[in-house]
């Protein structure tokens, strides 16, 4: 488009100078050959016409790039300024060419959204340019070059939005102590293989020597999990697997350590003749389980930090993956660490298999290539997995592993030739960050995909790696906790500590917040993480408490406090406001203290939740000077009763107290007790609520309620209670009224057999009256029969009976009874 358009112009400022020259000259430039492109035209054009078309274009070309600065400067402050944002942090995040400016007299009256900004527009506005907070991009190298990786520790500090680039040389040797470990799958299906690697073994030894400067050689082996369903947990089975062939096998087990890594090959021969096959009931094995095992068991396995790590993984099936596990019933993650016990791998049946990116990261960190050797059948299922595990090479394994050999010797090759690098970032911390690598390979091609092929000995690749920044931490720390990023070459013992510095918080230049001028303070950009912790400890109350009590923000080791609708938030951590504690009579702390971090802090001589109470007893002294009446305790300025039976503003008042006889009868036992001595009375006036005093005769006393208390000997004693508060409240007669326990049963027996006999002649009675009742409607009713049953066509017949009812007492007045029995025919009665 660009192009197009300066050539159209061209052509039209030639028309317009061509318009201005006599005939002559547009004949001649008529008659001459027409330019067949830009460049011919213009060389075809006076010089005085080339220069006004070049001027043209290149003013055209400025003001094109400065319409685009402006743009972007626009783009910018929308992007920075804005009502919402209320402090130097969240200016700063906003994006990286936002800056902040401190100056106290910064656009009085203004917003403080007007304070964020980019640099150029601050200054613009008048802020001075030491009063700018705008923290750059910064990459520093703190080490040193190595043999391989250069450098080895790098630190970067970036904002929210900003990015920084380095550069890291990976070299590679030419020659490599080499540590090749066999992890071979001793199922049943690989006998032939395993009778095949006893002779290799030694031929491969020497093949690798020719490449190695020092070639060394381990062994283990594994089959599955022995659980089930993966075995057949028949006891016989267990032990031999193989029992129904006749063939006597090995027990399954997860991952064997049989041979650490050593020199002596007549040790790794006699070891791979004594191994047998073993046996198990699925078709994939435990492969992704030992190959963990042998990566993070450096120290078992024997790995050499110098050496090039070598695992050759030798089966003839897939492999289990993580979630096979609940097959078995087992649910616990791999926790990804070493467990073995005399050399066998003990939580084999506790542990779920690795998932592959589990596996891919220690095989990563333990600086491990992996070559898969492979049976055909199992090819495309091993093809599919190998691209998630860094450094890894997959080949085919011919019938009784005829070409080991030479699949070893060319896995180490391509591994050693291929440069890649991995660029790890905590879990916790890679949401928030970005990696980009690019690697530029001997060759002089760049590849995008961070690696780079057919590396020979002694050349060197570098990679341009990028890290960017999306955000600070959630919990908003003034300058965010180090992160560590970790760039790893595939294969190398060695790698790079990049440890990235986070400017999420406000340094405020070298002056303190809101100064007019710079002074020297502790507030400075350059104090690293101990003097930024400390910066925010001084924004709290506590060490462990919330910055500026979770109502302001932490600016340069001092509390902002927040504005609210609701009152004023003030206080060095602003803990202090006026509208967050309890109200009393209308006012906040009763007008009787300060609000403090929701709290009330009472004035002297006020307490309680909203000060309402105070701590003066004046409002409980009663008539007689005492608290309460000495029945209860001043409490918030109210009297509140020992006994809910006192009542009263002063608990003066219990019309239940003066009535109750039964409440001194444990006073009055003690005074028994003790036979009404003196000393032994001061004991029991101890116990007693009220005072006592001993009389003879009790009947003297008018005033005051009576009352008896029953002792144990069926005697009892009179005492008299006095009402008036003044003075003894009980007198106690010294007297005992006993009484004998015959007496009581006379009286209980003539109680008894009187109303029994009252009893008796009130039922009589009773009785009489019913009958008489009765013999009254009897006579009543025969009448009305007698006058029913009377007929004009006959005359009944009657016949007379006498009935006597006797009674026992009254023989001698029998009452007779005359029945009148009309006879009426039958036809009269059932028609």
């Amino acid at each position: 488009m660009r192009r197009d358009f300066k050539l159209s112009f061209v052509w039209e400022r030639a028309a317009v100078k061509s318009s201005q020259r006599s005939p002559r000259d547009l004949h001649a430039r008529a008659a001459s050959p027409a330019p067949d492109s830009l460049d011919a035209a213009m060389t075809s054009w006076p010089r005085e016409e080339r220069n006004i078309t070049l001027r043209s274009a290149l003013v055209f070309i400025i003001l094109i790039i400065t319409l685009f600065a402006v743009a972007s400067c626009q783009l910018a402050e929308k992007r920075c300024a804005s009502p919402l944002v209320s402090s130097c942090e969240e200016c700063l995040s906003r994006g990286p060419e936002c800056a902040w400016c401190f100056q106290k007299s910064f656009m009085d009256g203004a917003h403080v959204g007007e304070r964020c900004g980019s640099a150029a527009r601050l200054l613009l506005k008048g802020c001075g340019e030491e009063f700018v907070e705008n923290p750059s991009v910064k990459v520093e190298n703190t080490t040193l070059s190595s043999s391989q990786v250069t450098p080895r520790d790098i630190s970067i500090q970036l904002r929210p939005g900003s990015e920084a680039s380095f550069i890291v040389e990976v070299k590679q040797l030419e020659r490599y102590p080499v540590d090749l470990y066999y992890l071979v799958d001793v199922s049943a299906s690989m006998q032939d293989n395993l009778d095949r690697l006893k002779t290799v073994g030694v031929t491969l030894s020497h093949r690798m020597k020719e490449h190695s400067s020092d070639f060394r050689v381990g062994f283990g082996s594994f089959v599955d999990k022995p659980v089930s369903p993966y075995i057949d947990v028949n006891p016989s089975k267990i032990s031999n697997p193989c029992s129904d062939y006749d063939v006597h096998c090995r027990p399954a087990h997860g991952f064997i350590h049989v041979l650490p890594v050593t020199e002596n090959m007549t040790d790794f021969k006699q070891v791979i003749q004594q191994q047998r096959i073993s046996g198990n009931m699925d078709t994939p094995e435990g492969g992704f389980d030992a190959m963990l095992q042998a990566a993070v068991c450096q120290k078992d396995i024997g790995w050499r930090p110098e050496a090039k790590h070598l695992l050759l993984v030798m089966t003839d099936q897939p492999s289990h993956l993580a979630l096979d596990s609940k097959l078995a019933g087992i649910v616990v993650p791999h926790d990804g660490r070493c467990h073995l016990v005399d050399n066998m791998y003990s939580q084999s049946a506790n542990m779920e298999h690795p998932t592959i990116g589990q596996l891919a990261e220690k095989l990563l960190e333990n600086n491990i290539y992996s070559i898969f050797a492979v049976d055909q059948m199992q090819y495309k299922w091993y093809e599919d997995v190998v691209d998630f595990l860094p450094g890894t090479y997959l080949g085919k394994l011919l019938p009784k592993a005829s070409n080991l050999t030479n699949l070893v010797v060319d896995a180490y090759k391509k591994l050693l030739s291929e440069v890649g690098v991995e660029v790890g970032v905590e879990d916790s911390e890679a949401h928030r960050f970005w990696v980009r690598v690019s690697a530029i390979c001997p060759n002089g091609s760049t590849e995008t995909n961070g690696r780079c092929s057919n590396v020979q000995p002694k050349q060197t690749v570098f990679f341009n790696i990028t890290v960017g920044m999306r955000s600070c931490p959630a919990e908003g720390l003034r300058s965010g906790q180090e992160v560590l990023l970790m760039v790893r070459p595939v294969g190398f013992n060695e790698s790079v500590t990049v440890r990235v510095q986070q400017a999420c918080g406000c340094s405020c230049g070298e002056a303190g917040p809101y100064h007019e001028e710079p002074e020297p303070s502790s507030c400075m950009s350059g104090g690293g993480p101990a003097a930024e912790r400390a910066l925010m400890d001084g924004c709290r109350e506590e060490r462990s408490g919330l910055v500026c009590s979770g109502r302001g923000i932490c600016s340069c080791g001092g509390c902002v406090c927040d504005q609210s609708s609701l009152g004023t938030i003030y206080g060095q951590f602003c803990e202090k406001d006026d509208f967050s504690c309890a109200y009393e009579g209308g006012l906040v702390c009763g007008g009787h203290g300060q609000c403090v971090s929701g709290e009330c802090l009472c004035q002297p001589g006020w307490s309680g939740e909203s000060c309402g109470c105070p701590m003066s007893s004046e409002s409980c002294l009663s008539r007689d000077g005492s608290v309460c009446s000495g029945q209860g305790k001043c409490v918030c300025g109210k009297c509140v009763c020992d006994d809910p039976r006192h009542s009263g503003a002063f608990c003066e008042k219990c019309p239940t107290c003066s009535n109750s006889c039964q409440s001194h009868w444990s006073c009055v036992s003690c005074h028994v007790s003790k036979g009404f001595g003196r000393d032994e009375a001061q004991q029991c006036n101890k116990s007693c609520t009220s005072l006592v005093a001993y009389v003879d005769d009790i009947t003297e006393l008018v005033r005051g309620k009576y009352c008896l208390y029953h002792s144990r000997e069926q005697c009892f004693f009179r005492f008299h209670m006095e009402l008036e508060t003044h003075g003894p409240q009980l007198h106690i007669s010294r007297h005992a009224e006993c009484v004998l326990s015959q007496r009581y049963f006379k009286t209980f027996l003539s109680i008894f057999l009187l109303t029994l006999v009252l009893g008796l002649g009130i039922l009589a009675v009773i009785r009489q009256l019913l009958r008489n009742k009765s013999w009254t409607l009897g006579e009543e009713s025969s009448e009305q029969f007698d006058d029913s049953n009377k007929s004009p066509s006959y005359a009944p017949t009657t016949s007379e009976k006498t009935i006597t009812y006797r009674r026992d007492h009254l023989q001698e007045h029998p009452v007779e009874m005359h029945v009148h029995v009309p006879k009426m025919p039958l036809s009269d009665i059932w028609p």
